[in-house]
């Protein structure tokens, strides 16, 4: 019962498989323009490119790390998880961040459409990489985002105490993200959906909270409204489900209008993928509840 209760307090409205970060639009050639070819290159090439030829230990070149990782961004884009886990596995113990974070990311999303058993091994497979991560560089802002996703997927696999004693280090995570790279508006609608989820608690829900891990943690309505509007600032209309956000925060502030005018973005905001869809539906029910 109480697993229950406290698994859908705490679940970002299902909006971890929807988290993107910010990824390198292109890398340049040496002529300044940009490869039509390397897209093509599959995970044996990109192995062949690093390191194979070159002395143990010694770091590959800039423009063979640079087409690896925007060959990692592409297939991100594009939704194919399971490549860029064949193309990065080989290079996790290569001690390169940048590596570790986004082979961390395919693995958490490709656990969404996993089974229970697959997803939960994923999981703990992107744990690790991220906190490995991590103990080599403490300053990099994706990988605080990503720690604080996987932190909680992890947490979660084990159990309820386990996932409310980390929601302090899920944040903690999440404001240091914010910390190293403020241009992220990923990060300030992840922190916004924190804090409106923990809002949503009741007095019997809080006291629950206390009595399995001691205070429970503590937001406000308002406190997520600043998250979001922060996040539409930094990227406008960057994400359906931040538009949606506001509204419903705005709303939960009885702030009719306000809401008004951002369950009509929702209700128009161009969908190209199911949550996006599932935004303008939810946006559109509001619309006629009101």
């Amino acid at each position: 019962m109480f697993r229950r209760l406290f698994l859908n307090i705490w679940r970002f409205n299902n909006q971890h498989r929807a988290i993107t970060c910010s990824v390198v639009q292109g890398y340049k050639q040496a002529g300044g323009t940009k490869s039509s070819n390397f897209y093509k290159f599959g995970p044996f090439y990109a192995l062949s490119l690093w390191g194979t030829k070159q002395a143990e230990g010694s770091e590959p070149s800039m423009t063979t790390k640079e087409l690896l990782i925007a060959k990692a961004d592409a297939l991100n884009d594009q939704g194919d998880y399971k490549q860029i886990y064949s193309l990065l596995s080989g290079f996790k113990d290569k001690g390169d961040v940048e590596i570790l974070w986004r082979l961390s990311r395919a693995l958490y999303k490709m656990s969404q459409n996993a089974s229970d058993v697959e997803a939960k091994k994923m999981v703990f497979e992107a744990f690790d990489i991220i906190s490995t991560a991590l103990r080599l560089q403490e300053n990099h802002w994706a990988v605080h985002k990503w720690m604080a996703i996987i932190l909680d997927a992890k947490s979660s696999c084990e159990g309820l105490q386990s996932r409310l004693n980390q929601l302090y280090n899920v944040k903690k995570h999440m404001m240091r993200a914010i910390e190293l790279n403020p241009s992220d508006a990923t990060t300030f609608y992840l922190l916004g959906n924190w804090c409106f989820q923990i809002s949503e608690l009741t007095w019997y829900q809080r006291k629950i909270a206390s009595a399995i891990f001691g205070k429970p943690p503590t937001s406000s309505y308002e406190e997520a409204l600043s998250f979001f509007d922060k996040a539409e600032t930094v990227d406008p209309n960057f994400y359906s489900q931040n538009l949606l956000m506001l509204a419903k925060t705005y709303l939960k502030l009885q702030k009719k209008e306000e809401a008004l005018k951002y369950l009509k973005k929702t209700s128009e905001f161009p969908a190209k993928t199911d949550e996006d869809q599932q935004a303008k539906q939810e946006a559109l029910k509001l619309l006629n509840s009101m």
